[in-house]
């Protein structure tokens, strides 16, 4: 049976991914520093209850405080890299695990933990 569609879903904005307070500067060191996206400015009102946003082409990733803060484990963004080997040797170096994955025929991809332990994924898909 067919339904009505008045909509279109675009694509995904931004995902935001939970802190604790008072750790934006190892935000920006990981997000904008180790990751190379760019710090977007907060609007005041939310400015004011901490963290911070980044960018990176199309890809936004917020980070909002939350006060009782448990990392997500299991809940994750996926993001798309081109060059994901390269960006796994810069996390290594910078003396952050890399745990590959190859159960997705087709892609290269691995996980890695935020400073604050939320789990992160990062893929490729593969070349012919």
């Amino acid at each position: 049976m067919g339904r009505l569609v008045d909509f279109q879903l675009l694509r995904l904005h931004h995902v935001q991914l939970a802190i604790p307070a008072g750790v934006e500067d190892a935000c920006r060191a990981f997000w904008g520093g180790t990751l190379g996206m760019t710090e977007l400015d907060k609007p005041p009102l939310l400015a004011a209850r901490g963290g911070c946003w980044f960018r990176a082409g199309d890809l936004e990733i917020h980070l909002g405080v939350v006060p009782d803060f448990l990392p997500a484990r299991k809940a994750h963004p996926g993001i798309l890299v081109r060059g994901v080997a390269g960006l796994a040797a810069r996390l290594e170096a910078e003396g952050i695990a890399v745990e590959w994955d190859e159960s997705i025929p087709g892609v290269t991809r691995f996980h890695t933990v935020d400073p604050f332990g939320n789990r992160l994924e990062f893929m490729e898909p593969a070349t012919e």
